[in-house]
């Protein structure tokens, strides 16, 4: 199978996801009692773990005035995980376009390929700041979600010369970052439209199928893809048993539900703290959902789970996204998962 940045790693024996590439994505997750410079330094690491286990990409996040999460600076650092590594794409999963000026993001990115040629990966998104008080600090409003598709045609125009105003993006003019959107809904109509590879995400397994058949149906080629291409986005969380795999995911499952019941998302606390709280109902019914869209549980159970979401979607990548406080039990899900889907190290071992 080929697709942006080239043919999937052949598997010595087949196994269960045949063609498809697995990649993760790290949020930079804060931990309870835990300086947040750690939360940074542990992406770091987890990007040489996934390296040595023969992921394919390597992503990081935007979030700004978030108190669980430390990623704020994606550009700045991917340029960290680039410099940590030597093998694995390394990316953004997304900057946030209308958070920024497209000139400056070209740059950023134009430097970023021109330093680790031929391994950055550039993944936009149209979302805007958490809060009203984050969205006035970087001076924009939810109105600028709705300039996504033209922020995204001059961000691209970049990268092919000078713009209409005669201003090139140095050194974006001299090279070639391959892009992603992430996005659901209208956002596939916009990735389909680009002529770009689309990443969808979310627990609504329906709105994931109805986007990635929109987003096919639509996909116009041009120069930045000859095809279609889908990414599918979520927690995966392997284990010895299902009760494990679920705790593992119950901490982000839990941060999500606090958010959306108190307005702040905190850093995660460990599995037997949270399951030692009286929630409201409200809050537990969201927890519940949370953990209902991950896939958790033993190799057979993730074989199946995991199975359906690609056969639904048409996946020809899984970017995994799993957050958790134990991080020597993230650890042993993402060495699990590598050896589920049969992915080769970069050095064949």
């Amino acid at each position: 199978m080929n697709g942006p940045s080239g043919p999937a790693a052949p598997s010595p024996v087949p196994g269960p996801f045949p063609g498809v590439r697995f990649s993760v994505l790290d949020r930079s997750r804060v931990r309870e009692g835990r300086p947040v410079g750690e939360a940074l330094r542990d992406t770091v690491a987890l990007a040489r773990e996934a390296e040595r286990l023969g992921y394919h990409r390597f992503w990081v996040a935007e979030h700004h005035g978030v108190p669980g999460v430390a990623g704020s600076a994606p550009t700045v650092l991917a340029a960290a995980v680039a410099s940590a590594t030597s093998r694995v794409r390394v990316g953004t999963g997304g900057v946030m376009l209308p958070n920024h000026q497209p000139l400056v993001v070209a740059e950023q990115f134009g430097v970023l390929e021109s330093l680790f040629p031929g391994r950055i990966d550039m993944g936009l998104g149209r979302s805007v700041g958490f809060t009203d008080g984050v969205r006035k600090a970087l001076g924009r409003g939810k109105e600028e979600a709705d300039a996504f598709t033209d922020r995204l045609a001059e961000l691209l125009g970049y990268f092919d010369g000078p713009s209409p105003a005669g201003v090139r993006a140095r050194p974006a003019d001299a090279v070639r970052v391959p892009a992603f959107v992430l996005a659901t809904g209208a956002g596939a109509r916009t990735a389909a439209a680009a002529g770009l590879p689309l990443v969808i995400g979310g627990p609504r397994r329906e709105k994931l199928v109805l986007a990635a058949r929109t987003y096919r149906e639509e996909f116009r080629p041009g120069p930045w893809a000859a095809e279609p291409y889908v990414v599918v986005s979520g927690e995966v969380a392997l284990a010895a048993d299902e009760g494990s795999g679920r705790r593992l995911l119950l901490p982000e499952a839990w941060a999500m539900s606090h958010a959306r019941t108190h307005g702040t998302f905190p850093p995660l606390e460990p599995a037997g703290a949270i399951e030692a709280r009286d929630l409201p109902e409200r809050q537990r019914g969201l927890l519940e959902a949370g953990l209902e869209g991950g896939v958790y549980g033993t190799e057979e159970q993730v074989t199946d789970r995991l199975g359906r979401l690609i056969e639904a979607t048409g996946a020809q990548e899984v970017l995994v996204t799993t957050s958790t406080y134990d991080r020597e039990g993230l650890l042993d899900s993402y060495r699990r998962l590598a050896r589920l889907a049969r992915l080769v190290p970069p050095d064949g071992g």
